[in-house]
């Protein structure tokens, strides 16, 4: 195992994106809500960031994986000490501010800033990244709880450094959280008994901390089947009094910690509730609901793992490019007949190139598809959020993205890990790498906080069907716009002929996908899949494409420095538009030809 820091950022690419192509120095920052930081202050504390991330945070990024999860007598969780270093390092540092709104002591930063230092937390070390919850949840309370809920937990969580978990997910329910079990009985006031079990429970317990304050989704008695009927409750590990003091352990305790594939450092848990003493918990805001209150830490939880993948991608294509600079190994392909023929450096393969382009295209749009819909929720906060038509059409824009930046960029970033890992040969396999690591580690991302499918499903039932398909058309005409405006000039004018003829594709990949809805909603789950990769496909196209135009433009009077960055992202575009866009024409023909065969697939013949 290699004791060298695995992670390399890409400082220079995630301040592209909010500096020269959000431009938040001008539109957000100097704002309300942003009144309080500026451009330098950002430059600043990310720089902070990315030094801790590549240091502290990355120190422990291999014993996380190698150094198994522990109980004591009480089930409590143990963590490695160099993973329980790392936590530490990192709140010592105050980056948890980063997150935080002023009056809860932080930074005010927008949306994008603060998604940008998670970033480099998730691609330095996912496992600890996740552990770092606590504040989001003290966010969730001051925005969703009693004035007394919020005196009682939001400032003790952020002071004291608490944890939080999210509880959704059942043994016998799994992804369909409405069959929920987990029951509620009220006690008085806005408290309640709650008893059940919930399962897969990321960080449902660690000792890093001294208490843990989970959210979670039980039903009260005599409520409705289903999701509606569900409420949200505020369930600390050690009960915490109406001035914020800690009291007796509360009756949730650790039955089980998976054993996994990958990500091994975070501990996912069965949480069992209410069987070893009473569990105790409040009722968020003293009102029953609880799946649209959920759907507050969902929505950011799902950010939160097509961040992960993006970042994850991100240093293993840095990786990879190190190792292809470095490595020497056989003839240039013109010169393979002579055996005579110098060794030379494996970047200087065309199979090589072909590997470090696609790898470096995908790491760069799945950034820009992410930030790109950062900068929606900074907009959405600037026009004072829900209420204003403005802010009301550019939060269902937000709404109809999160699917693609989930659930495209886990897919895609799987596949694309894959192929970094095939760039340096046999050494990717063993450990010696941080490559095999990074493909279990990832692996999960395409699979918790909502399936692929769920993904599409949502994209194509909820965030399409719910306005007439009107979002989607909005967003479309942004790429329209940039076809139109000949951006980037004539150095990339093959590449808006290509994103021209893409948006025709996916236009008719979506009437051929509404025709057969007529005949059958199952048209949705054979191709549903194809259909969101199709669009994100379409949409971090014209992204790079618009990244491409801005490095143009910038070009001529660029510092030598920054002259590579700039010819790099024109690489990326045309790699994109050549390589990734021609697909939608297959995609297109398959959905068109599809049928419902696979159903009448007798279930003996499989």
């Amino acid at each position: 195992m290699s004791n060298a820091p695995h992670y390399k950022s890409n400082l220079r690419d995630l301040l592209f994106n909010l500096m020269e192509v959000s431009q938040i120095d001008s539109q957000v920052l100097g704002k309300a809500p942003f009144g309080a930081i500026d451009a330098d202050q950002v430059r600043e504390v990310l720089q902070a960031m990315d030094e801790l991330a590549r240091t502290e945070l990355a120190a422990s990024f291999y014993e996380s994986d190698r150094v198994p999860l522990a109980q004591n007598e009480k089930g409590d969780v143990l963590l490695p000490p160099g993973l329980k270093k790392s936590l530490k390092a990192y709140y010592d540092a105050e980056m948890q501010l980063l997150e935080l709104p002023e009056h809860l002591g932080g930074f005010g930063a927008p949306p994008s800033v603060a998604w940008a230092g998670f970033e480099l937390v998730a691609g330095s070390n996912p496992a600890a990244a996740f552990y770092l919850f606590g504040t989001f949840i003290a966010r969730v309370i001051d925005r969703l709880g009693t004035a007394a809920q919020k005196k009682r937990f939001a400032g003790r969580i952020i002071e004291r450094r608490w944890g939080g978990s999210m509880v959704l997910t059942e043994p016998d329910a799994g992804s369909d959280v409405g069959a929920g079990r987990a029951k509620a009985v009220h006690l008085g006031g806005d408290e309640w008994e709650i008893t059940g079990t919930k399962r897969f429970i990321t960080n449902g317990d660690y000792d890093a901390v001294e208490n843990i304050v989970h959210l979670v989704l039980a039903r009260p008695e005599g409520a409705d089947v289903g999701t509606k009927g569900l409420s949200l409750f505020i369930v600390p590990k050690w009960w915490v009094d109406e001035n914020g003091k800690l009291g007796e352990r509360n009756g949730v305790r650790v039955s089980k910690v998976e054993k996994k594939m990958g990500i091994k450092g975070s501990a996912t848990c069965e949480l069992v509730l209410g069987d070893e003493g009473r569990c105790r918990g409040l009722l968020m805001g003293e009102v029953h609901d609880g799946i649209r209150q959920m759907f507050h830490v969902i929505e950011q939880a799902r950010m939160a793992v097509g961040m992960k993948s993006m970042a994850t991608l991100s240093t293993a294509y840095l990786n990879a490019l190190e190792y292809a600079k470095e490595r020497v190994q056989g003839p240039d392909l013109l010169q393979a007949a002579d055996k005579r023929a110098p060794r030379v450096r494996i970047i200087q393969h065309p199979d090589v190139r072909r590997m470090l382009l696609s790898c470096k295209a995908h790491a760069e749009g799945m950034r820009a598809l992410a930030f790109f819909t950062t900068h929606i929720q900074d907009q959405v906060e600037l026009l004072g959020g829900h209420g204003d038509k403005r802010a009301d059409e550019l939060d269902r824009l937000n709404d109809l993205l999160l699917p693609l930046v989930k659930g495209w960029s886990s897919e895609r970033g799987y596949e694309q890990l894959a192929i970094a890992l095939q760039v340096i040969g046999g050494s990717g396999y063993v450990q010696d790498y941080p490559f095999e690591q990074y493909v279990r580690d990832q692996k999960i991302d395409s699979l918790y906080e909502g399936t692929t499918h769920i993904q599409a499903q949502d994209l194509i039932f909820r965030k399409i069907g719910r306005d007439g398909g009107k979002t989607l058309q909005a967003l479309l005409a942004r790429v329209q716009e940039t076809i139109q405006t000949e951006a980037g000039g004539d150095t990339l004018a093959a590449e808006r002929k290509a994103l021209l003829k893409g948006l025709g594709e996916l236009q008719g990949i979506f009437g051929a996908l509404m025709a057969k809805m007529q005949d059958s909603p199952y048209h949705v789950g054979l191709q549903g899949n194809r259909v969101l990769l199709a669009l994100a496909d379409l949409v971090v196209g014209w992204l790079l494409v618009k990244h491409a135009a801005i490095a143009a433009d910038a070009l001529p009077k660029a510092k030598a420095s920054d002259k590579n960055f700039y010819q790099g992202k024109i690489a990326s575009a045309k790699w994109w538009t050549r390589n990734v866009l021609p697909g939608l024409a297959l995609t297109r023909k398959l959905i068109e030809a599809s049928d419902l065969s696979p159903l009448q697939v007798d279930e003996a013949h499989f």
